[in-house]
């Protein structure tokens, strides 16, 4: 039976069978084929756990890494999946300091694998959302009357009586309710200019749009689309109008940031759904150790 719990993960991809499995039946649902060419008439070769394709060209013999962002790894898929484990599931975050610790590797390699696997969970943005989404603006940063003494003194006399946000970076969040897809976007501004090129950058017209009642989005109905809100001063919900979606995530990730623990509202994923959407995606993704750092060194692991 299929991990739902950390505890029957650790003992279930302790059997490297039981990881292969797990990754085949998400990457290849309707059997092994080939990476390179194709091909689905591919024998397994059941000591080495790779498939010999009887086509004759580079990379015939294939792992179930191949192709994906854990290709080139010696890092055992044991670990791979329990990393995945806890970055789909660890709702404040996890650091390469906690995956070096959990599951032996260094934390050089840590770091690495937690930006691979960073990469194969993020949705390329090359489809615009349709349907109901959410819009709202956020402010990310850190108080500045704990700012370094060095840091006030280079950005001037801190003045308590000071915006809240005049010292914090900008960003717009897009909100899908039918995709369950959210995108968040740093912005020089909240100026109504700025946020709708990110709505008309992101959003199909005709779809409904739902916001605060800030100023910046009154004109939405004029560039075609659906548009309601709700004045936070007097009610959060009218119906299905809300930004309730938005405003969980920018709490969850304020609290990944700050690192306390934070739970939010129902979600219809459970960890193991999170996981295997998590295992689907690492699929057609590469991230090398040079092009991460720069530098053309080879990796020491």
């Amino acid at each position: 039976m299929e991990p739902k719990t950390l505890q029957q993960a650790i003992v279930y991809f302790a059997d490297p069978d039981n990881c292969v499995a797990y990754l085949v039946a998400r990457r290849w649902p309707k059997g092994v084929s080939c990476p390179t060419c194709g091909r689905e008439d591919v024998s397994y070769v059941a000591k080495r756990r790779v498939w010999q394709c009887k086509s004759r060209h580079p990379k015939c013999q294939f792992s179930a890494k191949v192709g994906t962002v854990m290709e080139d790894s010696p890092i055992g898929l044991d670990k791979w999946l329990m990393a995945m484990w806890m970055i789909a599931n660890c709702k404040n975050g996890v650091s390469s300091w906690e995956i070096h610790r959990t599951i032996g590797v260094t934390q050089k390699t840590a770091w690495f694998l937690l930006h691979r696997l960073r990469l194969a969970m993020g949705h390329p943005a090359d489809w615009k959302m349709s349907g109901v989404c959410e819009v709202d603006e956020s402010f990310v940063g850190g108080s500045p009357k704990n700012w370094h003494l060095a840091k006030r003194a280079r950005r001037g006399r801190f003045v308590q009586d000071r915006l809240p946000n005049e010292n914090k970076t900008a960003v717009v969040g897009l909100l899908n309710r039918d995709a369950r897809e959210v995108r968040a976007k740093v912005v020089p501004n909240v100026s109504r200019e700025t946020l709708q090129e990110a709505i008309l950058s992101n959003i199909e017209g005709k779809s409904t749009v739902y916001t605060d009642a800030a100023h910046q989005y009154r004109n939405l109905p004029a560039l075609d689309y659906i548009h309601e809100t709700v004045n936070h001063v007097e009610e959060y919900v009218r119906g299905d109008i809300h930004t309730n979606g938005l405003e969980n995530f920018w709490a969850l990730l304020k609290r990944g940031l700050k690192g306390p623990y934070v739970a939010t509202k129902d979600n219809p994923l459970t960890d193991s759904d999170r996981f295997a959407l998590a295992v689907s995606q690492t699929v057609g993704k590469r991230l090398t150790y040079s092009e991460l750092t720069g530098k053309d060194d080879a990796r020491p692991f």
